[in-house]
């Protein structure tokens, strides 16, 4: 399966998340995305610093206290643990999880359901990670 296809499929075909981008775990490239939905370098970068702080560090902090920018839209950082970010803005949110050699960056909008939009890209990740992803 293609990295678009993960996108198109996995996350954006099960009606839970409505934009979603998969870049590398370094933050240096887009691997796939849906159209409209485009990450800045610097904002890929920071991501990746995010994660590879675990859960602690500046960068945590300074997510906490600044909010975190995703696709030109700030949200507000609620949990940071491990391999994953999720943030919100109103009623919508992004969900972020780093795999072994990605990271899913994913967008839910105001009808869906938090918990179930999380669940989804969080079942990606571990798969991907358990084909060496």
């Amino acid at each position: 399966m293609s990295w678009q296809a993960y996108v198109d499929s996995s996350l954006v075909g099960t009606g839970h998340i409505d934009k979603a981008a998969i870049i590398s775990a370094a933050g240096d490239s887009t691997w796939a995305a849906t159209p409209g939905f485009t990450l800045s370098p610097d904002e890929m970068k920071f991501i990746s610093a995010v994660l590879g702080d675990n859960g602690k560090g500046s960068n945590v902090d300074k997510v906490f206290a600044e909010g975190l920018h995703v696709a030109g839209q700030r949200y507000v950082a609620f949990n940071i643990e491990g391999r994953h970010v999720y943030g919100r803005q109103g009623k919508t949110g992004v969900i972020i999880v780093k795999t072994t050699q990605a990271i899913l960056v994913a967008h839910y909008g105001e009808n869906a359901v938090a918990g179930n939009s999380t669940q989804t890209v969080e079942a990606l990740a571990d798969y991907l990670v358990k084909a060496g992803y």
